[in-house]
């Protein structure tokens, strides 16, 4: 059931400082699959500010209405034409602004439990609101819930309008705006003229799509957070466990094969290490670095797997949500605004999982997302065109997870006049057994935070998994 809403103080519709003068923008193919995704809903916890809520509340309509002439979408709507095509109308119809009462809630709250508090899913508007709806409901609505000692800025938006890219660069604008700032330092790029416009039309039920997955299943959610030492860490296990493994082998080699040393300056100790030094060498010729990410994700792709007690014989799939802006030919403009994502899916049965090394399960990660490149994009492009259809959404089987999000997205990067962020959060959209989402630490340099959502079996069995919970971090 869909969450209580907070107190409501004040409820209305802001629009656009500016007239936009922009055309209909029309849904790529990394757009129209979200259309049956749940509404985006991410937002930022802050400390009270040290003016009055009136003031504070005043501030954010009038910089959200000058923010929103940046960005035209988000006050527009969805249509459909006669000829099946969705397209964003950019008329100005503006969008939602709520003020809510929190007064009961304290920063502590939110921050001090183990699993992510029920209260948080109250900071969002929208709640469990499909994309399509956008045909006939505002794209964005931003809700401000005052707490007993703080604020919660929360934003949710049209899947089928932004990604994670176009929604940070959105939020922010919006902080930028807020503590004062003329002229914006990311200027969104809206050109519909790539590859992922295209000609095939994406048929839709009456009434439009429904997400695909169960919204009243049991579920845990909480907040692990890794340290840049623990991160530095895991990868340093990552990266190096190849190379001791070649030491085993060059110890067997040595007790096992007659030495021959050229020269009086050679002895055991020296080829030895010459050995290893060829050894690791040849280790990081034929093996791509893996990145620190990717260890994490590997780290609980055997987590969670274990914790499922999945049969041996059981494939597993990690998915993976990667942006394509970089690897299309042409590129994309960084700040492209819309969907530019594609999810990259790594198959590999539980046996597999759980008996290789942590590196194994890395590289199986690390070489879909190289090959992920223009070819690669253009495939998943043409693929879709031949069945246009809806991002099936889900653990369909038990034994899949999905990454979502990056802790590359400036999260943290928003100070709306009083200071940064204290944490991230967001609410129930799109989560599910299995969906996994990445941010950066709150303490920044290099931490991440990861939002893992669970079957409470599942939750308790990770949290008992010794080499899961030796990298994980107080948060």
């Amino acid at each position: 059931m869909p969450s209580q809403c907070l107190p409501l103080v004040s409820k209305c519709t802001i629009f656009p400082a500016h007239k936009s003068n922009m055309g209909d923008l029309k849904l790529s193919v990394s757009d129209l699959p979200m259309l049956s995704c749940h509404y985006i809903q991410k937002g930022a916890l802050f400390t009270r500010p040290p003016f009055p809520i009136y003031q504070l509340v005043t501030l954010l309509k009038t910089s959200l209405s000058q923010s929103l002439t940046h960005f035209p979408p988000l006050a527009g709507r969805l249509t459909t034409d006669s000829e099946g095509y969705v397209y964003i109308i950019c008329n100005d119809a503006g969008v939602d602004f709520i003020h809510a009462n929190g007064s009961h809630i304290h920063v502590r709250d939110v921050l001090g439990s183990i699993d992510v508090p029920q209260e948080v899913k109250r900071f969002f508007a929208f709640d469990q609101k499909v994309s399509y709806e956008g045909h006939f409901s505002p794209i964005l609505a931003v809700q401000v819930t005052e707490l007993a000692d703080g604020v919660f800025i929360g934003c949710a938006v049209n899947h089928a309008v932004t990604d994670g890219t176009s929604f940070w660069n959105f939020f922010n604008t919006f902080a930028e705006i807020s503590r004062g700032v003329r002229r914006i330092s990311r200027t969104p790029d809206f050109r519909r003229d790539s590859v992922l416009i295209s000609p095939a039309v994406l048929k839709l039920p009456a009434g439009g799509p429904k997400v695909s997955f169960s919204v009243d299943a049991p579920l845990r959610e909480r907040i692990f957070s890794f340290s840049r030492e623990s991160i530095q860490k895991l990868k340093s296990k990552t990266n190096n466990q190849k190379w001791e493994l070649n030491i085993v082998e060059l110890m067997g080699k040595q007790s096992n094969d007659p030495l021959k040393f050229p020269d009086e300056k050679s002895t055991p100790l020296t080829w030895f290490r010459n050995a290893i030094s060829r050894e690791s060498n040849y280790s990081t010729d034929q093996k791509a670095e893996i990145s620190s990410f990717q260890s994490l994700c590997a780290l609980l792709w055997r987590g969670i797997t274990f914790a499922r007690k999945l049969p041996a014989s059981k494939t597993t799939t990690f998915r993976m949500a990667v942006n394509c802006r970089h690897r299309l030919e042409p590129k994309l403009e960084p700040l492209y605004f819309g969907n530019a994502i594609q999810s990259i899916p790594t198959f590999a049965t539980a046996g597999d999982v759980l008996a290789k090394d942590l590196r194994w399960c890395a590289e199986q990660l690390n070489k879909n997302v190289q090959a992920h490149d223009n070819a690669t994009v253009r495939k998943y492009i043409g693929d879709w065109e031949q069945d246009p259809r809806c991002f099936p959404l889900g653990n369909f089987d038990g034994a899949m997870i999905t990454m979502g999000s990056s802790p590359r997205f400036p999260m943290y990067d928003n100070d709306f006049g009083w200071g940064r962020p204290t944490a991230i959060r967001s609410g129930r959209a799109n989560k599910f057994d299995g969906k996994i989402s990445a941010f950066p630490g709150r303490n920044g340099g290099g931490s991440v935070d990861l939002e893992v959502v669970l079957a409470p079996e599942t939750m308790a069995a990770l949290e008992s998994d010794s080499e899961f919970m030796e990298f994980v971090s107080a948060y």
